[in-house]
């Protein structure tokens, strides 16, 4: 386009996706949908985190691994809860993960979900690289239900809810 001298051809934007935002129990949601078939999520990342209001908590979620998306949701962030299951392949998605963090600079800690299955060598890991496990969810079959139904965990186990409130409490104690 810059070089054509007949200005024989134009440029124009594509939708790679749409913002939604939402309310609801006093919470603000923002998401971005991505279109069918696109590939390029991280624009669409960057797009929703311009919604975000600096003086307010923002939580993003982030899909696991430490591909592309992953990078643009924790670019710029306080703090990553990496979560991992203690199986050979947690580990090594946890160990990606820790390395692009150290990278990134940005202060991290673990959420080990089904932490009764599989072995130590997450924990050990996590020791080793100074990584403090923040909480440990063991396997729970009420909790797999509620998650599959997309029910709130805390709803439907109330007891959690002291758990959740703790985590918040020791991330907000590293972050300062």
């Amino acid at each position: 386009m810059e070089v054509c001298p007949e200005k024989a051809i134009t440029e124009t934007g594509r939708e790679l996706g749409i913002v939604e935002k939402g309310h609801r129990n006093g919470l603000e949601f923002i998401h971005g949908r991505l279109r069918i078939g696109e590939a390029m999520s991280p624009p669409l990342i960057n797009k929703v985190r311009e919604y975000t209001d600096p003086g307010k908590l923002t939580i993003i979620d982030a899909p696991p691994g430490t591909s592309c998306p992953v990078i643009a949701s924790m670019k710029g962030a306080d703090f990553v809860l990496l979560v991992t299951e203690p199986t050979p392949f947690g580990l090594h998605d946890l160990k990606l993960a820790v390395g692009a963090v150290d990278i990134l600079g940005i202060p991290c800690g673990l959420v080990i979900n089904c932490s009764d299955i599989g072995d130590d060598q997450v924990k050990a890991y996590a020791k080793k690289e100074d990584v403090p496990v923040l909480m440990e969810i063991p396997f729970d079959r009420r909790i797999a239900e509620a998650y599959s139904r997309g029910e709130m965990v805390v709803n439907v186990m109330p007891e959690w809810k002291q758990e959740f409130k703790g985590l918040y409490h020791r991330i907000e104690e590293i972050v300062g």
